[in-house]
């Protein structure tokens, strides 16, 4: 079973640590707030109360047993910077830590962390995309070129295959999937046509996505 440490309890700490829970993962959180730590206790395998900026309190986890371990103080430069420090300094395998500045990202990288990520940007963007794209159900970014969107088949694509709309070579894009309902099926015959039905799971380029939503 893979092990998880979170430390802070905010928002992102506290959903994080709940869906991994729920992901079947062993997941261990501490966070100062005692009343934050009681409230997520039934919710976890273990959930503490202590400072994470004193050393003798980090080397008490055994943190080099976690799979992955999740700083997600993000609101405290000085903290989060810390942290991280002491949890490779410890023998953390792995840090990814929590951030909502570019620069601040930075200095996590040169201190340690192993991967930085940006909740807000990332769900603003997505957000953002899901909205302003026409016909878009839902977009997920893979990395600062690459993305996967849900999207309504496009009228002029309805009753043709990907075969005869030669989607790789026209757009850019590869059709991976189709939902109907809550049912997927992955990965389709290249020969099977789209009806009025149908959403498109679509991978490819951002920049060739964007133009395709924007059709």
């Amino acid at each position: 079973m893979t092990s998880m440490l979170v430390i802070g309890l905010g928002r992102f700490g506290r959903n994080l640590a709940v869906k991994l829970a729920q992901r079947n993962c062993e997941v261990m959180v501490i966070d100062s707030d005692e009343a934050a730590v009681n409230h997520i206790a039934p919710d976890v395998t273990n959930a503490l109360v202590g400072d994470c900026m004193d050393e003798t309190v980090i080397a008490s986890l055994g943190v080099s047993n976690f799979d992955v371990c999740f700083m997600c103080i993000g609101d405290n430069f000085q903290s989060s910077l810390g942290i991280t420090i002491l949890l490779k300094d410890a023998g953390a395998k792995h840090v990814v830590a929590k951030t909502d500045s570019e620069l601040h990202a930075k200095f996590l990288k040169k201190v340690g962390a192993d991967e930085v990520v940006f909740p807000e940007r990332d769900m603003g963007f997505r957000t953002a995309m899901r909205y302003s794209a026409a016909g878009a159900f839902d977009y997920i970014p893979l990395s600062d070129d690459y993305a996967i969107m849900e999207m309504a088949t496009p009228r002029e694509w309805l009753d043709k295959s990907p075969r005869d709309l030669q989607l790789r070579t026209k757009y850019g894009i590869n059709i991976i999937g189709i939902k109907q309902g809550a049912h997927i099926t992955p990965i389709i015959d290249a020969a099977r046509v789209f009806s009025h039905d149908d959403h498109l799971i679509v991978a490819g380029a951002n920049t060739d996505i964007q133009k395709l939503a924007k059709r």
